[in-house]
């Protein structure tokens, strides 16, 4: 791959998928598939246009928009949309080429693809929003439809935003077709798809524990530290304190918020206030000093979580964005006790974090191993439902909230066995030594990606 110092986000993602199958015995086995990595770490198609809207004092603004459109071998571009004003083209080719393979390990027929814009929704009220996300989707609309290109929401968009671009393509494409996931329940949008990221990262680090102990552990007990507070970071707090875990942590851009002290954890109704506060796009520093949370939690400004955690840190969910967890952060975790590290964000943490983690489970065989899982592997329950969701969409049916979850379940813990069964077959760990779920997820994701590519004519 050609050296790209100005995309420094894409070129770890490369980097990461690269090394893991230079490591592993796939290219030894299969030669060719280097031609194929080679291909597939090209975009098919890049789209860039600018965004102008006007404000409530009547002023133009002008914004960036994108639209990576990765991969389509397995079926249309799939991948959200993301207004934050750090989004640029290196960050989204990230995104859209870990879409890629976190979509094939699903098993459903979608491709990768990325998007969004530089326009920063905090601060903006809802109607400057509606009026920016009228302009953005005047001109996306030109290139999606619900057989090429089926946008989601990301950080930053949510059903709200989501509503409104939805609106303005059907009035420009004179169509009602399931071109956007994560729509309002009533028109369209799937049950469980605001919850499922964050369930998903749960389900799927119940089949680390299991597998890791035999079958006789669960997260009944553990003491969860989770980073975010968004929807992935909600609700998978609240699958943890379900299944009988404790969360001892949350965070935003701004700072971390604690447990103060060893004992205790977020209740439901503490997480549903951070909620709200979120809706209203406020900082979680805006209620740490009320008495409620003053007594019982710790707020660190300017600070992640991983570090500031008193006492035994058991399962570690990075939930909020890329490279949240360093090289340093890894190892105060292991130090504390954590043996279950999974995002929940996309790649949250940084190649030297992976590292510390990957030598650890070397270095510790059994069940005291540490175990790390990917994003692509660990957060794909957020696309899973989205592909649930154009399944009704082009059935015109609406699956019960059981149904969904049901089938959720299922796509997580056929994604933790891909990964499982993958490592075992490509590379071998020492006897007791748990397999790499970062080397049986990135392998099996690229591998179903090739073939098809392959089929197609793509490479060959």
């Amino acid at each position: 791959m050609q050296n790209l110092p100005f995309e420094p986000e894409f070129e770890q993602a490369y980097k990461e998928l690269a090394s893991t199958l230079e490591n592993s015995t796939l290219f030894e086995k299969k030669p060719e598939y280097r031609k194929a990595l080679q291909v597939v770490s090209v975009p098919e198609r890049i789209i860039q246009f600018r965004v102008v809207w006007e404000d409530d004092k009547g002023q133009v603004q002008i914004n960036r928009g994108f639209r990576v459109q990765f991969n389509s071998a397995l079926g249309p571009y799939k991948g959200g949309l993301r207004f934050h004003p750090t989004v640029n083209l290196s960050i989204l080719k990230f995104l859209g080429f870990e879409q890629i393979f976190k979509n094939a390990l699903t098993g459903l027929n979608m491709g990768g693809g990325k998007g969004g814009s530089d326009f920063d929704p905090k601060g903006k009220t809802d109607n400057e929003i509606r009026r920016f996300c009228v302009s953005f989707m005047t001109e996306l609309c030109k290139h999606i439809g619900a057989d090429t290109d089926v946008p989601a929401g990301d950080i930053g968009v949510t059903g709200r935003e989501v509503g409104f671009m939805f609106g303005q393509y059907k009035k420009i494409r004179n169509q009602w077709e399931g071109v956007l996931t994560g729509k309002g329940g009533s028109w369209g949008g799937s049950l469980i798809r605001p919850e499922a990221t964050g369930y998903g990262v749960v389900y799927y680090v119940e089949h680390m524990i299991k597998h890791a102990s035999g079958g006789k552990d669960s997260f009944a007990g553990k003491r969860v530290a989770i980073s975010g507070s968004g929807n992935v970071a909600q609700y998978a707090a609240l699958k943890v304190i379900e299944l009988g875990g404790s969360v001892i942590s949350l965070s935003d851009s701004q700072g971390a918020l604690v447990i103060n002290g060893e004992e205790g954890s977020f209740t439901v109704e503490e997480i549903n206030t951070i909620a709200d506060i979120k809706v209203e796009r406020k900082q979680i520093a805006e209620i740490a000093t009320q008495a409620a949370f003053s007594s019982k939690f710790k707020y660190i400004p300017g600070a992640r979580p991983w570090t500031n955690i008193a006492g035994r840190i058991d399962v570690a969910l990075p939930s909020a964005t890329q490279n949240e967890v360093s090289g340093d952060e890894a190892k105060a975790l292991i130090a504390a006790g954590c043996k279950f590290i999974a995002e929940g964000s996309n790649m949250g943490s940084t190649q030297e974090a992976i590292d510390v983690f990957e030598a650890h489970r070397d270095a510790n065989p059994g069940a005291a191993a540490i175990w790390y899982a990917p994003g692509k592997a660990a957060n794909a329950g957020g696309v899973a439902v989205s592909g649930l969701e154009m399944a009704q969409n082009s059935a015109r049916v609406n699956w019960s909230r059981e149904e969904v979850d049901s089938r959720l379940k299922k796509i997580m813990e056929d994604c933790f066995n891909n990964g499982l069964a993958t490592a075992k077959e490509y590379v071998t760990p020492a006897e007791g030594v748990l397999p790499s779920l970062v080397a049986g997820s990135n392998i099996a994701g690229f591998t179903k990606v090739a073939e098809a590519m392959k089929e197609h004519g793509d490479w060959w």
